[in-house]
């Protein structure tokens, strides 16, 4: 049974429960950090291959790392920061999947549409991203796939104003260890119940009333952090109802970036960090990012409908297509020299319905409404509620401390009433 009766419960240990629950802890609320899974981390998650290296099948990159509070926490913790410039800034993929004079055409059709994405966020309407595409340019179907690994759906999906909201540097590092070990080391020592998906919250009475499928929690506060995609299909059931959060919710989607890793023989003959495009001319294409860290293997990446369909079939499909593509454009002797590691399917995994929010057209200020306190009681993050780093594990910790916050201020202001 967990403890019947807290201060405030967070719901969820991802980047944003565990960076609210830390928060609590050290303004010495009695808090308790409650998670569906049996490991923190949420979309983070870590696991180790035979040889011991930490394989990120979540988010992987500290995405700007000059204003990314997890690099504080990774120096404080002891892990090693790689500072490798990623694959696709100021680097050309391997020429024989993309000659040099191709690769330049299609970066200027890629600058240009986002010169167009910038002027039209500023109008007063808002559209898909994919009314910016140049109905001549023959790199339509590239952008698009670029679309799906960045916001994990097609530019026909996105929000062409939320797009143009989101905020980077540029400067992008790795947690070598891999980033879900990192946040699960940082909630280590949390008050933390695991395994315990929770069902419902009543806000109707004094105090709220949460149910869970390990007993009942009453609280005076709780801070729900879980994905945007799991509140929009009612997992959690609130009473008195939240209109409003589940229509904000709907509006904010969970795109889909799943990655396989796959162990490469004489992987020496590629350079570091190197980088293949299968296909050009199509959006059905998985990236791949070769020798990560210096690794022998691959990190492929599949996003958006591609990804839908393979995770529609099973686990080996993804295999499948990544060995198909790179046999395709390296030779038929290149499969022997392949074996999949792992992969884990995000739009399947219950706890998640996805890998990373993006907008609807039309919905790009829900993402405040998404975060937007209930009666001072229930407070919303997660990186769905962020406005400009919304998709990142800094955008879950950065409003998970946000809503810890708004919980001090909320209780001092009460204990001032009652003062």
């Amino acid at each position: 049974m967990p403890q019947s009766d807290v201060e405030v419960v967070v719901i969820g240990g991802g980047a944003a429960g565990i960076a609210a629950a830390k928060r609590l802890t050290q303004a010495s609320i009695q808090c308790l950090l409650v998670e569906a899974r049996p490991r923190l981390g949420g979309r983070a998650w870590t696991v180790a291959d035979e040889n011991g290296h930490g394989l990120d099948l979540g988010c992987g990159w500290l995405h700007s790392a000059d204003r990314n509070p997890w690099v504080g926490v990774a120096r404080q913790q002891g892990f090693a920061i790689d500072k490798t410039p990623p694959p696709w800034m100021n680097k050309p993929p391997l020429e024989a999947s993309f000659p040099p004079a191709e690769y330049d055409d299609f970066r200027h059709a890629f600058g240009e549409f986002y010169e167009r994405l910038e002027e039209a966020a500023k109008r007063k309407t808002d559209a898909p991203a994919s009314t910016l595409l140049d109905p001549a340019s023959r790199w339509n179907p590239l952008l698009d796939a670029m679309s799906t690994y960045i916001s994990g759906a097609e530019l026909d999906k996105v929000s062409l104003k939320d797009l143009d909201n989101y905020h980077n540097t540029s400067v992008n590092w790795r947690v070598v260890e891999g980033y879900g070990t990192l946040m699960s080391a940082y909630g280590a020592t949390l008050p933390t119940i695991l395994d315990c998906p929770v069902d419902g919250i009543d806000h109707a009475g004094k105090r709220l009333q949460i149910q869970t499928r390990k007993g009942p929690i009453a609280a005076d506060q709780a801070i729900v952090t879980v994905p945007s995609a799991v509140l929009a299909a009612e997992h959690i059931r609130f009473t008195p109802a939240l209109p409003d959060k589940i229509e904000a919710a709907r509006g904010l989607p969970l795109g889909l970036a799943d990655k396989l890793f796959i162990a490469l023989e004489d992987a020496e003959e590629f350079p570091v960090s190197a980088r293949l495009f299968a296909h050009t001319d199509r959006t059905a294409t998985a990236g791949y990012h070769i020798r990560p860290f210096g690794w022998p293997m691959i990190e492929a990446y599949f996003a958006g409908a591609c990804a839908a369909e393979l995770e529609a079939a099973d686990e080996a499909a993804f295999f499948d297509f990544a060995a198909a593509e790179l046999v395709g454009l390296l030779g038929s002797g290149f499969a022997r020299r392949l074996k999949p590691l792992r992969v884990h399917r995000w739009g399947a995994d219950p706890f998640a319905l996805g890998s990373y929010s993006f907008a609807r057209p039309g919905y790009a200020d829900r993402r405040a409404v998404l975060a937007a306190p209930v009666e001072s009681r229930l407070f919303f993050a997660g990186e769905a509620c962020s406005r400009h780093d919304f998709s990142t594990a800094h955008g879950g910790y950065l409003t998970g401390v946000a809503a810890a916050d708004d919980v001090i201020a909320a209780r001092s202001k009460s204990r001032t009433r009652a003062g």
